[in-house]
């Protein structure tokens, strides 16, 4: 029911083709898992999220833990019948929300120090002061919510529990997502206890023909931690592998991290970079062999007024768009481009319309898996270099 294969290499890097089959359909790789944190995607449904491309979609383990909504998902039967859908899904295991809950807040960074702002910010309903909100333990975590303030106990075999039950496609095994701002001695502890996780999340995994489970690599920004977390994860029985954990302090630290990591994991398994969205990481990261990205980015920018184009990033609230009767893309085929002016888009956004917001997540979403396809077609036809420098000279 599950398999991974590489269709074609190119012939300049490492890049390739991959299709990977899952019971609720094939995933064409290099792609994006559109991300619908807790169980939707802002702004868009997922019927007009597939049309647009979208071959799989990344749900937050986290967020139907935390209020124990997973009981309600099991008497459903699971998340494609909770949402009434029938594409592939990947569900994350709550190790992100380690670092975000906890060092991410008490350091204010995101994976990458210089590249991304703090993840979590001040929002409604949310009690946020910046301080970490977890306690590692050798068999766990404790959070303290955002939402509520009640203690909560996440383990290895919780996290696969849970998963399972959400019958997610594609599971990852719990971990402990490091802050690039710590010492080579905890990033060495924390890869350690993410190791005898992986083994107790495969204990607690079992065998099943339903989901498939990825084991994450940590080791932050040293060479022999990622290389001795490369070489244990791939010891292990894991259908694929996710890169995690922090990526240091640059983005050239990314390409490093991959670097020290890709050659040493089995080339016929797919490897997914976690967290990653910009467009010179993206094709930095295929360049190296990753297949599959997550990110918020197509969603968050257009909550934030801004679209993805060909001629770089636009913020559409700004006045000199007011009048402006081209689309967003003159290039892009979808059907905000087609059909509305980004005089009109700027008007709904200087207005606080809901629908304008909706219209760019449709944008970024169509535009950016539109690139994924190009990427596909450029590592088909060995032009692929010749894309990247095209678009690395618009997003860099």
């Amino acid at each position: 029911m599950f398999s991974f294969r590489i269709t074609k290499k190119d012939k300049n890097t490492k890049a390739r083709l991959g299709l990977l089959l899952t019971p609720h359909g094939k995933i064409n790789t290099p792609n994006l898992s559109i991300v619908a944190t807790k169980g939707s995607i802002r702004g868009l449904s997922f019927e007009k999220a597939h049309k647009l491309g979208a071959d799989v979609f990344m749900i937050n383990t986290f967020h139907f833990f935390h209020n124990e909504r997973y009981k309600i998902v099991k008497k459903f039967g699971g998340l494609h019948k909770f949402l009434n859908i029938k594409y592939p899904i990947m569900t994350d295991s709550g190790g992100f929300q380690v670092f975000s809950l906890g060092f991410g807040m008490e350091h204010n960074v995101g994976k990458v120090a210089d590249i991304f702002p703090q993840e979590i910010k001040n929002k409604q309903n949310i009690n946020i002061k910046g301080k970490n909100l977890v306690k590692i333990y050798d068999d766990g975590v404790e959070f303290s919510s955002p939402y509520s303030g009640n203690k909560l106990f996440l383990s290895p075999e919780n996290s696969i529990k849970i998963q399972k039950i959400l019958q997610a496609d594609i599971i990852f095994a719990f971990d402990e997502c490091t802050s690039p701002l710590a010492t080579y001695e905890y990033t060495k502890l924390a890869m350690q206890r993410t190791h005898k996780w992986a083994i107790k999340c495969l204990d607690a995994f079992g065998k099943t023909k339903k989901q498939v489970m990825f084991g994450i690599i940590q080791g932050g920004e040293y060479e022999d931690l990622r290389k001795i977390s490369s070489q244990f994860i791939n010891s292990l029985p894991f259908f694929g592998f996710g890169i995690g954990g922090s990526l240091g302090k640059s983005k050239n630290d990314i390409k490093k991290v991959l670097n020290w990591t890709l050659p040493l994991l089995d080339s016929n398994k797919p490897r997914h970079l976690l967290g990653i969205g910009e467009i010179d990481d993206i094709f930095n990261a295929i360049e190296l062999g990753i297949d599959l990205f997550d990110c918020v980015i197509p969603t968050r920018w257009a909550r934030h007024n801004t679209a993805f184009s060909y001629q770089g990033r636009i913020n559409l609230k700004s006045s000199k768009y007011k009048s402006d009767k081209k689309p967003i893309d003159i290039t892009c085929q979808c059907e905000v481009c087609k059909n509305y002016s980004r005089a009109y888009l700027h008007h709904l956004l200087k207005e606080k319309e809901m629908y304008g917001i909706m219209l760019l997540v449709e944008h970024n979403i169509f535009w950016i898996l539109n690139l994924f396809k190009k990427i596909r077609l450029s590592i088909k036809n060995n032009q692929f270099l010749m894309l990247k420098k095209k678009m690395l000279a618009i997003y860099t």
